[in-house]
C-alpha cells in the first residue's frame, strides 16, 4: 500500500558527560576545542533537524549523564528540544545505561514533543503530518541489557511504516524477528548497518564524536529518506570536529620511503587532505626489522618531532600515542656470536622463554637512591602481560647501544663493541 514520503534523523550515544581521550598532553592552542567537540557535534545534529523537510527525530540511547554532563549539558540538551518544539518536530528518545530515563530529574520537566520512552513497557506512537499519520515510532528504553531484547518491543501490527528504536547489541536474525521497517539503533560508538535486520534497513548510527583511538575514523549521525512507496535512501553525515586516526607502520614501508619522518610526514599529509579541514588525533604503531629499527631512533624525540612539527597546524594533525614494536626476531648469526651482543641476546631469548616471569627489576631499585616508592613498586611488580612488551622493548635499546647507533641516532650503526 502507498504511503507518506518523509524524511527523519536517526543518532545516538552523544555522551555529553564524557571528554576526548587517549590525550596525555593537551595541545594549548585545542584546548577549547577539544572541550566543547562532543556538544558541538550533538548541536550539528540539532542544527540538521531544524531543516524544514526533517519530520521527526530518533535518538537511540546514551545522550548524557545528567549527574556528570552537569547543568551545561542538560541546558543545552532542553534548549535543543524545546527549539524543535516550536517547529512542531516531534523527538523519540529510548535511553540505554547512561542516559537511564531514573536519573533525569523530575523536577525538569521534557518539552511535549519530546517521548522519553520507558524501561518497562514498549510503546508505539503515531507520527503526524497534517492531520495524517506518516508513519509509527516502537521504542523501550534499556532496562541494563549488554544485547537489545527484539521480543519485547513486539506491538500490534500496522499498515504505516514502522521505525523501531532502542540500544544493544543486536544480529540481522533476531532483528528480522521483529518485523519492523526501520530500526535505529544505539550503543555502539561506530557506524555500521546490518544487512537483512529490517526492511528497510538497521543501522547503528555510532557517536557524533569520537572519544579515542578505539573510536577512530568519521563520526556523525544518520538521515533516512522514505518514499510513498516505503523505498529507503539511508545517508551517512559527519559532524566530527576532531578524528581520531590509528595508523600502522610496517618495515617494508620504512625501508621503500627511506627516512622514518619523511615517511611519518607524508602520511600526515594525506591524511589532512583525506579528511578536510578536522583536526586529527593521530595514534601510530610502527613495526621495525632489526634491519630498520636504527632509523627510527629515541621514539620520544620522535613523537617530540611530529607534535612540533605537525600538532600546531591549521587543522592540526596531533600524536597522540607513538609505539614502536620492536622486532620479533635477530639474526641469527648477532645471537651466536662471541660478543656482549651475543650475550645480551642469547640473555633475552632465555627470559622470553618464559615471557618475562622470571625478569627481577628490583635490584635496579636498590641502585637509585632516593626513587619514589611508586616507582619501586613499578620496578619490583611488574604485570604479567607488560612483561613480555617491556623485554621487547629493553631488547631493542640494547640492541642499538651495542650495535653502535644509540637511541636518537638514525645513521647507519656502526661496529660492535
Amino acid at each position: 500500500m502507498a504511503g507518506e514520503s518523509f524524511r527523519f534523523i536517526h543518532a545516538s550515544d552523544f555522551h555529553l558527560e564524557r571528554p576526548l581521550g587517549d590525550l596525555d598532553v593537551l595541545p594549548s592552542q585545542l584546548r577549547e576545542s577539544l572541550a566543547t567537540a562532543p556538544m558541538q557535534a550533538a548541536l550539528a545534529v540539532f542544527e540538521a533537524a531544524m531543516v524544514d523537510n526533517i519530520d521527526f527525530v530518533v535518538l537511540a540511547g546514551d545522550l548524557l549523564n545528567p549527574v556528570t554532563a552537569g547543568p551545561r549539558g542538560m541546558s543545552m540538551l532542553l534548549a535543543q528540544f524545546e527549539r524543535l518544539h516550536q517547529r512542531n518536530k516531534p523527538v523519540f528518545w529510548a535511553a540505554a545505561s547512561v542516559d537511564d530515563p531514573a536519573r533525569w530529574p523530575e523536577a525538569v520537566p521534557l518539552p511535549p514533543n519530546v517521548t522519553l520512552f520507558p524501561k518497562n513497557r514498549t510503546l508505539s506512537i503515531p507520527v503526524q503530518r497534517a492531520g495524517r499519520t506518516i508513519c509509527h515510532v516502537i521504542g523501550r528504553s534499556s532496562e541494563g541489557r549488554s544485547e537489545l531484547h527484539v521480543p519485547s518491543f513486539r506491538v500490534d501490527p500496522t499498515d504505516e511504516f514502522t521505525v523501531a528504536v532502542g540500544s544493544g547489541s543486536a544480529d540481522a536474525d533476531s532483528l528480522s524477528e521483529g518485523r519492523f521497517d526501520y530500526w535505529a539503533l544505539g550503543g555502539d560508538h561506530q557506524r555500521s548497518e546490518i544487512d537483512g535486520g529490517g526492511t528497510a534497513g538497521a543501522v547503528y548510527c555510532g557517536s557524533p564524536q569520537g572519544r579515542s583511538l578505539d573510536e577512530s575514523g568519521p563520526h556523525g549521525y544518520t538521515v533516512v529518506d522514505i518514499d510513498s512507496d516505503r523505498n529507503a535512501r539511508i545517508h551517512a553525515v559527519e559532524c566530527d570536529s576532531f578524528r581520531y586516526c590509528q595508523v600502522d607502520i610496517d618495515a617494508a614501508e620504512i625501508v621503500a620511503a627511506g627516512s622514518i619522518r619523511g615517511l611519518l610526514a607524508g602520511r600526515i599529509a594525506r591524511l589532512l587532505h583525506d579528511n578536510g579541514s578536522r583536526h586529527l588525533i593521530i595514534g601510530w604503531d610502527i613495526s621495525v626489522s632489526a634491519d630498520t629499527m636504527h632509523t627510527v631512533g629515541d621514539p620520544h624525540e620522535l613523537l617530540t618531532w611530529l607534535r612540533r612539527e605537525h600538532g600546531h597546524g591549521t587543522p592540526a594533525a596531533w600524536t597522540a600515542k607513538l609505539t614502536v614494536r620492536p622486532p620479533r626476531n635477530y639474526p641469527k648469526n648477532w645471537c651466536e656470536e662471541d660478543t656482549i651482543l651475543g650475550d645480551f641476546l642469547r640473555a633475552s631469548q632465555r627470559h622470553a622463554k618464559s615471557g618475562g616471569r622470571d625478569l627481577n627489576l628490583a635490584p635496579f631499585s636498590e641502585e637509585q637512591a632516593g626513587l619514589p616508592r611508586s616507582t619501586v613498586a613499578l620496578l619490583t611488580d611488574v604485570a604479567a602481560p607488560v612483561r613480555g612488551e617491556l623485554l621487547g622493548e629493553a631488547t631493542r635499546i640494547g640492541v642499538e647501544y651495542l650495535r653502535g647507533a644509540a637511541p636518537g641516532q638514525t645513521g647507519q650503526p656502526g661496529g660492535q663493541g
